[in-house]
């Protein structure tokens, strides 16, 4: 059975992993080829787009995909409906390997915006002149704060920003999580943060650097997820949707 896996995140590796265990699946990683994570050793691979929706349905009928599973990011929603709109077309299963969101918990100082355009426009609501703000939201996102004047920005992503963002004072650190509690707390300590910038990607575990601003009173400002039509079965651990895809694979449920 051919798995397309549309990845670029750390599930998404342990279910290429995973399936690459198993003889019967074939499983192709797909990703948009803008960060340098190691992959599984004899993992076939293909980065770069396909061309929108069309595209993509036009490769999975050339290369035989039997099923696609969406583990992209939570903010990836214009990958996610073209992969609905591709597995409609071509009548193919389409599985998501989601994550929950994080909900705030007692303690919390979290502000909500909708976009990273809104968050960059609340900044100045919730802080003051001559704040550090941790900015943890991405290396593709930052153009949305650039011309936000007199905070100091501690950049955290996983690769240097290509091109350098433009912002009139500010620190780069490239750094790759997961990161621990006592990490995370030295960090904001460190550089002196007064309010953390993020976005809700989830997941199982609660993310260190929201009980770490916990502890130490900061606010976050919490952009929430774009909103995705559902499509498919949403499965929240990878070895759910191992045991999806060999019911499939079992019953060759797989319309043609």
């Amino acid at each position: 059975m051919h798995v397309l896996i549309l990845g670029g995140t750390r599930d998404a590796m342990n279910l290429a992993a995973e399936l690459l265990a198993r003889p019967h699946f074939k499983a192709t990683y797909s990703l948009a080829g803008r960060t340098r994570r190691p992959l599984p050793s004899g993992l076939p691979t293909r980065r770069g787009g396909f061309g929108g929706p069309s595209g993509l349905a036009d490769w999975i009928k050339r290369e035989g995909v039997d099923v696609v599973v969406d583990a992209t990011h939570p903010f990836a929603a214009q990958m996610s409906e073209h992969a609905i709109q591709a597995c409609q077309a071509c009548n193919i299963p389409l599985a998501r390997l989601d994550r929950e969101p994080w909900q705030p918990q007692d303690g919390d100082l979290w502000h909500t915006a909708p976009d990273l355009a809104s968050a960059a426009a609340a900044i100045y609501d919730h802080s003051k002149s001559g704040d550090r703000i941790l900015l943890a939201t991405g290396g593709r996102s930052l153009s949305h704060f650039e011309h936000i004047k007199q905070r100091h920005f501690t950049v955290r992503c996983v690769d240097a920003p290509e091109p350098a963002p433009k912002f009139d004072d500010w620190t780069l650190l490239t750094q790759r999580g997961p990161f621990k509690l006592e990490n995370e707390r030295q960090l904001l300590r460190e550089h002196r943060i007064d309010m953390i910038v993020c976005k809700n990607s989830g997941g199982a575990a609660a993310d260190a650097k929201l009980q770490a601003a916990r502890e130490l009173g900061l606010p976050v400002l919490m952009v929430q997820r774009p909103d995705v039509r559902s499509a498919g079965q949403a499965f929240f651990h990878y070895l759910a949707l191992v045991d999806f895809l060999e019911s499939l694979h079992t019953s060759s449920a797989i319309p043609r």
